[in-house]
């Protein structure tokens, strides 16, 4: 089969590689669509601890079952299916203890190189974190179901009051985790929601998505916040960018007894200074949700299935395989949203 390689950093190629074969528990899936992500972005521009070069790589992915493992019965050849990029072990410390998502195996069977035109999905993904996509949802939206598990882990820490009407919720960064956050939220009753970023197309993106837009440079975003929720600061705000300041920021435009979800992980070592006084007598409540749970994955496929909500319009562009690597090159210099990877389709074929 055709893949796409991560060599080194940088360097992105197409080669042959063997047909993946589904073991005891595993399915086999030909991938109909793999969506771009912000951390195959990071391991492009500087690696990846774990994902060490050569490494076949992308993580978000919907496709058909051409093969099943010994004792898979609930998924068969030809079934559409829509997957995570992990399952828990269900046994260690953390598992017996509904905390999933900190399995002390989880990531030894993550899921990697769904650039490909075939992936092995393995057992403990089958066993947990795998569904029969709907028929009335596209691959390419499918595929969302991984990223939106983050998401809805780190909604369930908001109280329901810091999300439904007349709340104000503020995420910060205008990158397609935060557009997920805003349809989360939509889906969750949510009526305003700012985004705060710095790139002009991505915030149109936003208004269209329903959201008021600010641009982070601009003098209209502290006006526009005082206005909305009478100078206390917001309900809720969602970092979503993986910096240190933006950290304290969030932190800091949070309301008294409002919650500041410090989404986006920031580089090992990083140091981040926060008020005590915020925390303490002003009652701010900071979470800082990691991975999901299977329950996460369960209900980000609930929300897929909201299909009036406009999942499709995080999809800004399509590419073949051999497309990939200038893929990533437009998406270091910010270009777009999430770009669907359609492994099969030839040149011209993508609209």
């Amino acid at each position: 089969m055709k893949v796409c390689v991560l060599q080194e950093p940088g360097r992105l190629e197409v080669e042959e590689r063997p047909d993946p074969v589904a073991g005891a528990g595993d399915v086999v899936i030909r991938v109909d669509a793999a969506l771009t992500c912000g951390t195959d972005l990071k391991a492009y521009r500087r690696g990846h601890p774990k994902m060490p070069c050569p490494t076949v790589f992308g993580h978000e992915y919907a496709g058909t079952v051409v093969s099943v493992g010994e004792g898979v019965d609930a998924f068969a050849v030809d079934d559409e299916l829509m997957a995570a990029n992990t399952g828990p072990c269900l046994e260690c410390f953390f598992c017996t203890r509904d905390q999933e998502n900190l399995c002390e195996t989880i990531m030894e069977e993550m899921v990697l190189g769904a650039y490909a035109e075939y992936l092995r999905v393995p057992a403990r993904v089958v066993r947990r974190n795998a569904f029969v996509k709907p028929a009335d949802l596209s691959f390419e939206t499918a595929a969302l179901l991984e990223p939106l598990a983050s998401v809805c882990a780190g909604l369930a820490l908001l109280p329901a009051v810091q999300v439904r009407p007349p709340a104000t919720v503020l995420l910060i960064g205008a990158g397609p985790i935060s557009m997920l956050w805003l349809l989360a939220l939509r889906a969750h009753g949510a009526e305003r929601v700012v985004v705060l970023g710095r790139r002009t197309p991505r915030l149109e993106i936003a208004r269209e998505l329903g959201a008021l837009a600010a641009h982070a440079d601009g003098p209209e975003f502290e006006s526009a916040a005082a206005d909305l929720t009478g100078g206390r600061g917001f309900d809720a705000v969602v970092e979503c960018t993986g910096l240190p300041e933006v950290w304290e920021r969030a932190v800091s435009l949070s309301r008294r007894g409002g919650s500041a979800v410090l989404f986006g992980g920031c580089a090992s070592g990083s140091v981040v200074r926060l008020d005590p006084y915020r925390l303490h007598y002003d009652g701010v409540r900071v979470s800082s949700p990691f991975h999901f749970r299977p329950r996460d994955v369960a209900e980000s496929k609930r929300l897929l299935s909201m299909t009036e909500l406009p999942w499709p319009r995080l999809i800004t562009d399509r590419a073949t395989l051999a497309d990939v690597p200038a893929v990533f090159e437009r998406l270091a210099g910010a270009e777009g949203l999430k770009c669907a990877v359609h492994p099969h389709a030839r040149a011209g074929e993508l609209s």
